[in-house]
Order: C-alpha cells, then sequence, then structure tokens
C-alpha cells in the first residue's frame, strides 16, 4: 500500500478488508499537502490550506458586502440574514460580557472575528474543501494573538505601566508572603499561558472533529467489502452523525474563541482597585 504523505484520505481505492492490506488509518499526514503554487522546500509557497482561508475571507467580506451595500428599511433576505447574525453576535456575546457602552466600540472587530471563525471550520463539511482551516495550530493561534495584542495595549492604555502589571499580575497586597508566589503564577497564566490555550481549544476540537470524520470515512470504504459490507453501513452512518454533530461544534468553538475574546477584552476595561 503506498502512503502519500500529502494526501487528505492517503488510502488506495482498491484497498478492501479480506483483500489482505492493513487499514489506513488516518495521521499527520491527513493534514499536509502538497504547494499549490511554489516549494514546499522554500519560505514561499502557496497551499491549500492557505487557498481555503483567502477564500474564506472573500466569502465572508462578500456575504456582508451584498447584504448591506444597499440596505433596506424593510429588509430582504440576505439583509435578514446578515443582521440576525450581526446582531447575535453584537446582543448575544458583546453586550453580555462588555456591556453596551464599553462593547460597542469592539463589536465589528468581535463580529470579523466570530464568522471567520466559523468560516474556517465549515470548510470541514463542504464538497472538494472538506478541510478545517482551524486544525492547523497556526490559524487558531494567530488570532489568538491579535487577541491577546488587543487585551495586552488596552490594559496599558486604560490603567498605565504600574496598573497594567498589577493587573497581569494579580497583585493584592493582602496576601502577605504569598504574594510574590501568585504574581509569578499569575503573570505566567496571563502572559504565556492564556493566548496558548485560547488558540489550542479551537485547534484541538477541530483536529479531533476533522480525524473522526475521516476515519469513519476511510472505514466506510475499507470495509465495502463481503460480509464487512454491513460494517460500512454502519460506518457511512457515523460519517453523517459525526457530520452533522461537526456542524453544531463548529459554531460553538467560533462563540467560545469570540466570548473567550470578549472576556479578556472587558477584563483590560474593569476597574481595579
Amino acid at each position: 500500500m503506498s502512503a502519500d504523505p500529502t494526501q487528505v484520505l492517503a488510502f488506495e481505492t482498491d484497498c478492501h478488508i479480506f483483500d489482505g492490506c492493513g487499514f489506513p488509518s488516518p495521521g499527520l499526514h491527513s493534514f499536509l499537502f502538497d504547494p499549490l503554487w511554489g516549494n514546499g522546500d522554500s519560505n514561499v509557497y502557496f497551499n491549500k490550506t492557505m487557498l481555503l482561508a483567502l477564500l474564506g475571507s472573500v466569502v465572508v467580506i462578500g456575504f456582508f458586502w451584498a447584504a448591506f451595500r444597499r440596505p433596506q428599511v424593510v429588509p430582504g433576505k440576505l439583509q435578514m440574514v446578515a443582521e440576525t447574525g450581526y446582531d447575535f453576535v453584537r446582543r448575544g456575546i458583546v453586550y453580555e460580557t462588555m456591556g453596551k457602552r464599553q462593547g460597542e466600540k469592539y463589536v465589528p472587530l468581535i463580529v470579523s472575528l466570530f464568522f471567520f471563525v466559523w468560516m474556517m471550520n465549515l470548510w470541514s463539511i463542504i464538497p472538494l474543501a472538506q478541510f478545517p482551516v482551524t486544525s492547523v495550530f497556526a490559524y487558531p493561534l494567530v488570532l489568538a494573538l491579535l487577541v491577546y495584542v488587543v487585551w495586552v495595549s488596552l490594559t496599558f492604555k486604560k490603567h498605565g505601566f504600574v496598573g497594567a502589571l498589577k493587573n497581569f499580575t494579580g497583585y493584592d497586597k493582602s496576601l502577605g508572603a504569598a504574594l510574590p508566589v501568585v504574581m509569578l503564577i499569575e503573570a505566567f497564566s496571563n502572559l504565556l499561558v492564556r493566548p496558548f490555550t485560547h488558540a489550542v481549544r479551537l485547534f484541538a476540537n477541530m483536529f479531533a472533529g476533522h480525524i473522526l470524520i475521516v476515519l469513519f470515512t476511510i472505514a466506510s470504504w475499507y470495509l465495502l467489502n463481503g460480509i464487512g459490507i454491513a460494517y460500512a453501513g454502519v460506518s457511512f452512518l457515523m460519517v453523517l452523525v459525526m457530520t452533522v454533530f461537526e456542524l453544531f461544534i463548529q459554531a460553538l468553538q467560533a462563540y467560545v474563541f469570540v466570548l473567550l475574546a470578549c472576556t479578556y477584552i472587558q477584563g483590560a476595561l474593569a476597574e481595579h482597585h
């Protein structure tokens, strides 16, 4: 059995159970792609993941541009859908965590993040694409770092240098002798661990979801031989179940990502005594 590490579903189409070939389980090779342009060994190249990220940006921008380029008092279907999504993020996430007065200026950022992350997740179940961009750690990490930069800069702007350090380190003189240890732990948690865990939540869920869908997809084909056909049907049913479940997880992870972003920004803007 050949194993081309650049394929999403690296398995031979003529390989089935009882044919003497082992089950071609998915792995890290399921997340690697040949460059569409350039050389993968060089610093400049363009692959499928990058293409999906670019197309996702175009889809999100194009959708909202088409919905709001000629806004109507009585909205049409497209404008109504766009307004519903925008209002859900604005009222259900931003206002709920930061309040209307403080949160209004951050609505465009959070709305953009939500729909971009959601679109990157949705590629997993879209035919021909069939790959969640956020299952490649670099993408959620960059988004988490963007939130991190906003949070840190707002903290310094709101509280000044000394106040920001107290915010990051959880300074509380009532802790007495334990204060240095607590400050060290809080600084490590806030300044180093926070952006990492923010990215990992999104990455790990989309990585695991893609592996499961690929696993049952390959199994459905692999079992399609002799008595294994009955098991192939069960495996294909699991593909459908996992796809529906993944739809829920994709939206949920976009929600959680921006909810945490709002929480961090709210913490930067809050008054500390």
